[in-house]
């Protein structure tokens, strides 16, 4: 393990995003990282919620609270844009960091995320190893470096 990251914390990730693609390259490049969290997966805005609420196919079980979200804007049923306004509204969700990871590279979508407290902004990048560097840089700073809440009292 490198260096930089050797001091990491284990926290669960939860990444909302549609495509099978981009979530199999996240978890490789999670792993070409050696990023020993635990990664679950939602494919909509719905789906985020649910999981969040712990409700329909959710539970404590299978859901557990997550110490950080990549959350894709451009989502089928509820969008990101959509699901982000409800987390933040949500006392009991709010102080999860949310990083958007997403292709968007508009301007109108930075601005209202940020104001709708994301954490940060991320376009994703073209190539896999960009996002390895990305995930790197991800892993060195949310988990080696940064105080998150901790998940029981998130």
């Amino acid at each position: 393990m490198s260096d930089e990251i050797k001091n990491v914390k284990t926290i669960t990730i939860l990444m909302a995003d549609d495509d099978p693609d981009d979530r199999m390259l996240t978890k490789e490049a999670l792993i070409e990282n050696k990023l020993a969290n635990d990664l679950h997966f939602v494919v909509d805005g719905e789906d985020l919620m649910d999981y969040l609420h712990q409700r329909g196919k959710y539970n404590k079980d299978n859901a557990p609270l997550p110490g950080l979200i990549l959350l894709d804007l451009n989502m089928p049923k509820k969008d990101g844009r959509e699901a982000l306004a409800e987390i933040k509204a949500d006392p009991k969700l709010r102080r999860i960091p949310i990083i958007v990871l997403t292709t968007s590279k508009a301007e109108e979508d930075i601005i209202r995320s940020y104001d709708l407290g994301i954490s940060s902004f991320i376009t994703k990048p073209v190539t896999f190893e960009d996002l390895v560097e990305v995930a790197k840089a991800i892993g060195t700073y949310w988990f080696g470096i940064v105080v998150l809440p901790n998940e029981t009292q998130a």
